[in-house]
């Protein structure tokens, strides 16, 4: 079983590092290689079942919708994947529930319901914040011609649709980032997520600086 099991993640690390290959916007092999190192320290922590977990944080940018015509067919692509590969149903809905669940959706998606999707969750959401999380946000900016900073616009942290690509770099963080800290569902999240985010804050008090030629 084991055996099957290492078969099975090698087969979803070649498929996803292809899949990913030509990415530059921040959702490339490397972060997904991060999210399944940090994915199987909380379940160690969390005693969540590490092959589920592992899977799930392999897979589970092949379904962004941001990557995809939509989020169904990014969805069915990984089913289509789980099936040829994983033979019980179990494991293939429990991923799938997973990786359709995830995703921040401008923070409207229902609550994980297992343990194993909170730990995935909170990988995910970890890297997209501190020094990471920062390098990130402007890699994906830049990818999709966003200015850095405007201060002519003004920034609103309930806009709903934080993809737009009317929005600057710099919006995301009060859009999403800065949310990210009090969405975590595990303790040793929290505690990363904790310190992830007051560097974020420095950062942006420093850039505000900057911009204005005073540091």
């Amino acid at each position: 079983m084991l055996n099957q099991q290492e078969n099975i993640i090698t087969l979803a690390e070649q498929f996803v590092r292809q899949a990913l290959q030509s990415d530059y916007t921040g959702h490339d092999w490397w972060h997904i290689d991060r999210v399944r190192k940090l994915t199987l320290e909380l379940a160690t922590l969390e005693q969540a079942d590490p092959f589920v977990c592992e899977l799930a944080a392999l897979l589970h940018d092949i379904a962004d919708e941001k990557l995809n015509e939509s989020k169904q067919q990014g969805l069915d692509r990984v089913r289509d994947w789980l099936r040829i590969h994983v033979s019980s149903m179990e494991i293939l809905e429990h991923v799938m529930l997973i990786v359709a669940t995830m995703s921040y959706n401008g923070g409207v998606n229902p609550r994980m319901e297992t343990i194993e999707g909170k730990v995935v969750q909170d990988a995910d959401r970890l890297d997209a914040m501190g020094a990471i999380g920062i390098a990130r946000a402007f890699t994906y900016g830049g990818a999709k011609g966003r200015a850095m900073h405007d201060p002519q616009k003004v920034i609103a942290s309930d806009v709903v649709d934080y993809r737009a690509n009317d929005q600057t770099t710099l919006a995301h963080f009060y859009i999403k980032l800065l949310k990210l800290k009090d969405l975590m569902n595990t303790t040793y999240a929290k505690e990363l997520a904790e310190q992830r985010h007051i560097f974020m804050e420095q950062f942006l008090q420093q850039f505000y600086g900057e911009w204005e030629g005073k540091r």
